[in-house]
């Protein structure tokens, strides 16, 4: 995976003084690299009977579709409120500094389907935690969850002990 981590930017300073944000603009646009992630994210769970690819807003809807495809599974997004058409269901839940909140169409998940759930980044987790507790409410199984970055001194593997938590880059701090 170091060819992969060598395709992230490191932007100081970003969103705010003291942050290092790892930018994956600069591995979507590499073709080798974006496959190589694509290919990565498949393989952890290519054959384990998932039904259903959820994508988290934004940024998972990169991947989620891809991996969905090639895993020849449906596709799913999740969203922030108002952006879904039909009858929905939502979770809220805390953030640092307030809260928000996400939405899945109520009819999505079929009582006993198998999800994967795929995102770009785990940070504090709440954001996959909400999606678990969504997933769960709707009567399916989380498979797995898994993501490109994983920033472990935030902890966020912490807040989905019990699952299947997968990520292609640790970085420590």
């Amino acid at each position: 995976m170091d060819h992969l981590r060598q395709l992230i930017r490191e932007v100081p300073d970003f969103p705010k003084p003291g942050i290092l944000f790892y930018d994956i603009t600069t591995l979507l646009k590499d073709p080798a690299g974006l496959r190589g992630t694509i290919d990565a994210l498949t393989g952890m769970y290519d054959g384990a009977g998932i039904d259903i690819v959820i994508g988290i807003e934004a940024r998972g809807f990169i991947f989620a579709p891809a991996v969905a495809y090639a895993i020849g599974a449906g596709f799913v997004p999740v969203r922030k409120p108002k952006k879904l058409p039909a009858e929905t269901i939502k979770f809220s839940y805390d953030l640092e500094y307030g809260s928000d909140t996400l939405e899945i169409h109520k009819d999505a998940i079929t009582p006993g389907a198998r999800v994967l759930i795929v995102d770009d980044l785990l940070a504090t987790g709440g954001t996959a935690k909400a999606v678990t507790s969504l997933v769960e409410q709707l009567g399916g199984t989380v498979a797995g969850v898994c993501f490109v970055v994983e920033l472990t001194f935030l902890g966020g593997r912490d807040k989905l002990s019990g699952y299947d938590v997968q990520s292609l880059l640790k970085y420590d701090s």
